[in-house]
């Protein structure tokens, strides 16, 4: 049996005047991961998924979620979704219970039914201490926690969440990652568009990186961070009369160029397992050495290769 994926982004194209914002992106996303759209600002994150959740029209392309044409079928469309973001409606003057009170109702649930899951989304978001407060006294992880809680009144099976925690300190950042885990353990899909690398890293199974409106590429953040160059290793060589030869007996064991600073040498492994005939080479010639490190790329080098110096 052949699933249907969550999200078909076919040739997306989106053109402000003369700029082309949006540039033919294509991609797809599974039922129950979570998808990053990563880049820059101004990269065209947002504007594609204003487009991905119908506020925006394209200019070209075609959205399906769930199988559902996001321009033909597009009240269907919306119902399956989502979106943080949207509720910047939500009365400051009135308390976290009542703005859920008053979605729940817009939603079509009954008084009774409104109130069950304005209990629930408080309890869940641990906004219940508060939630009799007026917005206008919540810090700003709190109002994101009540905008994500609004978002699920109808528990849709696809949320997508734009930049959602831009501005918070990092234990609210934490507590959100914690609510996101939650709820794709719960089957829920999420896409997120992120400029922070460790949230993409910690959070996407799947991510696209996006610059100047094109995807550049695309994949785990395992398979980005293998593709621009492995592990790199690095240590002092503590007999600055030996930095010469460790640095021939590096150069011929690797493939890669060797950098010097100094007495430290560094160098990109293609594998983790070049490593022990590099400190097996190195001490058969009697060199010794120290502060060793062994560091797996990160998502910031990732980002930096890819969308660094493009422009």
């Amino acid at each position: 049996m052949t699933t249907i994926n969550a999200i078909e982004v076919s040739h997306l194209t989106k053109r402000f005047a003369q700029k082309t914002v949006v540039d033919d992106i294509s991609f797809s996303v599974k039922p129950g991961e979570v998808f990053g759209l990563l880049g820059p600002n101004g990269a065209g994150k947002t504007t594609t998924l204003r487009m991905m959740t119908t506020l925006l029209k394209a200019d070209a392309g075609q959205v399906k979620i769930f199988g559902h044409d996001t321009v033909k079928e597009g009240r269907l469309a919306r119902s399956m979704f989502g979106l943080t973001g949207q509720y910047a409606s939500v009365d400051e003057d009135i308390s976290a219970r009542e703005n859920l009170m008053i979605f729940s109702r817009l939603n079509g649930l009954s008084r009774q039914d409104a109130k069950a899951r304005t209990a629930e989304l408080l309890t869940e978001f641990s906004l219940e201490n508060s939630a009799d407060k007026a917005l206008k006294n919540f810090s700003g992880g709190m109002r994101r926690r009540l905008d994500l809680a609004v978002s699920l009144i109808t528990r849709p099976a696809l949320i997508f969440l734009d930049e959602p925690t831009t501005g918070l300190d990092p234990r609210t950042r934490t507590q959100m990652w914690t609510t996101i885990r939650k709820l794709v353990q719960e089957g829920s899909t999420i896409v997120l568009t992120t400029q922070y690398l460790d949230e993409a890293d910690q959070l996407a199974d799947h991510l696209a990186v996006i610059d100047h409106g094109k995807v550049v590429k695309m994949g785990t953040p395992a398979e980005l961070k293998q593709q621009i160059g492995g592990t790199k290793l690095a240590f002092t060589v503590n007999d600055q009369t030996q930095v010469a030869q460790a640095f021939k007996l590096l150069g011929a064991q690797v493939t890669s160029a060797v950098q010097q600073t100094g007495q430290q040498l560094s160098v990109s492994l293609k594998q983790i397992t070049q490593l022990t005939p590099i400190l097996s080479a190195l001490t058969q010639a009697k060199i010794t050495i120290s502060q060793l490190s062994v560091q797996e790329p990160s998502l910031d080098d990732v980002f930096m290769n890819l969308t660094v110096g493009k422009n």
